[in-house]
């Protein structure tokens, strides 16, 4: 049994924590023993993930003051469970857990980017200097995995220089995510909607680089054409609570056609529920909530940002981030191309999940990653 402890920053249903909690449903579980470490709190997925037996310790740690007594709680957790490997997961878990990794003499440390965004504004100044200090130790850990080539690019330019650059997309269910008829039905019942309204959904927790601010205002413009259609949006924050957006939305006078759903469980039989699946992001790595709405046969409208384009391919349609114009009217090529000719490109896009970024595949990468490093 090869034993790894993955250590991350949080346990919420984000991107990272997302690819976290698929690949240890998948695992082989006769050939690798896994332990979760989270530096905040159990979060959405900790539950889950205990539901397959797999422990899930938690470090509380506050998001915006690391306490060093949770750096000695780690050291103990790694003396007690002794993994031959150490995966990070995000930047603050890359920099405790090479700490920690390195202290109680861990075999294997393995760090795994998700992030694409360059943008220092968009960070703390202690995330900023974290990004920076990371930099010039990422020659220590043994593999440094990224999910994106736009990820490996920008942390190249950043300064990282590791022993081993891996590259592994992120993958997805092809059987948890899927054409679903019933769940159409039923989330235009539970938004009171009629049988045919035409969806176009958003999954993405409320961040500033999620940029719901573009798809709102697209939003705007392609109402004026279609009064009748309709917007989910989904994710952390996005709800009837957040005073950031409600303005937005009642300035834009959309208010009738905006549907905040908040954080919710239920993203398969949301994702498959929408004509269309939107990201207005302005930076990605290999986002989650594309492939996803592919594999459940929506065609998708997203933003060429990080792998976007190597993802969607010709099954969907890119646009330029920060435009708003451009998203409304990729929106409207895709109404107009009728039901057929997206049902067409969603059965495409299916097909491009399943040859290229099934789960199995890129579970056996990450496999294969942790045998090679057993045996070093």
């Amino acid at each position: 049994m090869i034993k790894i402890l993955h250590l991350i920053t949080d346990l919420s249903t984000g991107g990272a924590e997302m690819m976290l909690y698929k690949l240890l449903s998948r695992m082989d579980n006769s050939r690798f023993q896994n332990v979760v470490v989270s530096l905040t709190d159990k979060g959405t997925l900790g539950g889950p993930i205990e539901d397959m037996v797999i422990p899930v310790f938690t470090l509380g740690m506050h998001r915006k003051l690391p306490n060093p007594m949770s750096l000695l709680r780690l050291l103990r957790i790694l003396r007690k469970e002794r993994p031959q490997i150490l995966q990070t997961w995000l930047y603050h878990a890359d920099l405790f857990g090479l700490l920690a990794g390195k202290f109680v003499h861990v075999p294997a440390i393995v760090w795994n980017l998700r992030c694409t965004d360059a943008d220092s504004r968009h960070y703390s100044k202690l995330s900023a200097f974290i990004v920076y200090i990371l930099a010039k130790l990422s020659a220590f850990p043994d593999t440094v995995l990224v999910n994106s080539k736009a990820g490996l690019q920008l942390h190249e330019a950043l300064g990282y220089h590791p022993q081993r650059w891996l590259l592994v997309p992120n993958g997805f269910d092809l059987d948890q995510f899927r054409p679903n008829s019933e769940a159409r039905i039923k989330l235009r019942l539970e938004l009171d909607l009629p049988g045919d309204a035409f969806l176009i959904g958003l999954v993405a927790r409320y961040d500033s680089m999620k940029d719901h601010a573009t798809f709102l205002n697209a939003a705007s413009l392609l109402v004026k054409d279609y009064p009748d259609i309709h917007f989910v949006l989904v994710g952390r924050g996005v709800d009837y609570n957040n005073s950031d957006l409600i303005n937005i939305i009642t300035s834009l006078g959309i208010e009738k056609n905006i549907h905040l759903l908040g954080e919710r469980r239920n993203i398969p039989n949301i994702t498959a529920a929408l004509d269309i699946a939107s990201s207005s992001s302005y930076g990605e790595g290999f986002p989650n909530v594309v492939g996803e709405a592919m594999a459940c046969g929506v065609p998708c409208v997203v933003t060429d940002v990080g792998d976007s384009a190597l993802l969607v391919g010709d099954t969907g349609r890119l646009v330029s981030p920060k435009n708003s114009y451009s998203l409304c009217e990729a929106w409207h090529e895709l109404i107009k191309m009728g039901q057929d000719e997206r049902r067409r490109l969603g059965i495409a896009a299916r097909c491009r999940i399943r040859e290229n970024f099934s789960l199995p595949s890129i579970v056996a990468q990450y496999e294969k990653l942790y045998e090679e490093l057993s045996v070093r």
